[in-house]
């Protein structure tokens, strides 16, 4: 049972910068009034910011600026809160290591867009790109795992100790949404490196990125405009 007692740590200065982190994990968005040359519905977002691309800097500067914001939101959660409820420490666990992450990610872009280009795909499959792209790819895994385990258990804190109300009504179908557009960007990864096309890989990345920020802004509302009060079982 969650009992408010008259001590409380406040959360609310860790909003504004997962407010802001929110909104630079979607500067990619620009890219429906700004041609880059890529086909959104084909290609990784990640390939925006390629180093061969004209406008990457820009992309990695605002994926660095958005992991360092959710980042430092995160940390004041952890350390300022000091949350003991399991769901409630994995989740803003889950959001650190999604900022941390995120991040890193942007430090090791792509040197080209394996698919816009075959010959960067070609270069890929027999090994010759830097070594970059594989840390890409696991730094990027990484990203996602924290995220997802942010969405799931947060939600669930909300849902279970009485926090963040309005997490509680919508956070369980981001959840629903994230994870199956999740398992479509996966299977679309999967076809595309067996050579079998696309499915449609950039929607479902776009999308699932979409709903990473969507949930973002929305925990950040949450915890803005609500004191979350130290508890014995469920802070």
């Amino acid at each position: 049972m969650y009992m408010p007692v008259a001590r409380s740590r406040p959360l609310r200065p860790a909003a504004v910068p997962l407010a802001l982190g929110a909104l630079a994990y979607t500067a990619w968005v620009v890219e429906v009034v700004v041609s880059t040359g890529l086909d959104p519905i084909r290609t990784y977002v990640s390939e925006l910011a390629a180093q061969s691309e004209p406008l990457g800097g820009v992309f990695r500067t605002t994926d660095l600026v958005a992991g360092l914001l959710v980042l430092t939101g995160a940390v004041w959660g952890l350390v300022r809160h000091r949350p003991r409820a399991p769901w409630t420490t994995l989740g803003w666990s889950g959001l650190a290591l999604f900022g941390a992450a995120t991040a890193v990610d942007s430090r090791l872009p792509l040197s080209c867009t394996p698919t816009a280009d075959p010959v960067c795909a070609a270069r890929e499959t027999a090994g010759l790109v830097p070594a970059t792209h594989t840390a890409h790819a696991v730094s990027s895994s990484v990203a996602v795992f924290g995220a997802i385990a942010a969405i799931v258990a947060l939600t669930v804190a909300a849902r279970r100790y009485g926090h963040w109300p309005l997490l509680a009504r919508i956070g369980p179908w981001l959840v629903i949404a994230e994870l199956a557009v999740t398992a479509w960007t996966l299977a679309a990864v999967a076809a595309f490196q067996s050579g079998h096309g696309t499915w449609l890989l950039g929607l479902g990345q776009r999308s699932q990125v979409l709903l990473i920020a969507v949930w973002l802004g929305l925990f950040a509302y949450d915890v803005g405009r609500r004191q979350t009060y130290e508890a014995g079982r469920g802070a």
